[in-house]
């Protein structure tokens, strides 16, 4: 199925309506559900980069390196080891009975920084 722009826009207006809810919930003191936002962010607007890159609909897969291999997109170490971060935050809404350690106040601000630097970034991209 060939992609479209309406395809790879709804994966980016998805992205951007996630960062905008992770925003939200961390102002709301919900550190754990906006770091699963946070991630959820990057899942979509990489999702838009596998439509762009293969034609195809994404794999219901939330494994970010999984996702970017398919895309061909590289990223930093630095950029890999956040979104390494991310996928322990992806977990919790999906098991109940995954609990990872909560970060304080200032490093959720700061990996809500990150996650919306690497939105732009790959946003550019596409």
């Amino acid at each position: 199925m060939p992609y479209t722009k309406k395809q790879i826009g709804y994966w980016a207006q998805g992205a951007d309506s996630d960062i905008d809810t992770a925003g939200i919930l961390i102002e709301k003191k919900k550190y754990l559900h906006g770091l699963f936002f946070c991630h959820l962010t990057i899942e979509k607007i990489i999702k838009a980069h596998v439509i762009k890159t293969t034609n195809q609909i994404p794999p219901k897969s939330h494994n970010l390196f999984r996702l970017l291999e398919i895309t061909g997109v590289e990223v930093t170490e630095e950029n890999a080891e956040f979104l390494g971060i991310l996928m322990k935050y992806q977990l919790e809404g999906r098991y109940p009975d995954y609990n990872p350690e909560i970060p304080d106040k200032k490093k959720v601000g700061e990996y809500f920084r990150k996650t919306k630097e690497i939105l732009s970034w790959l946003k550019k991209l596409l």
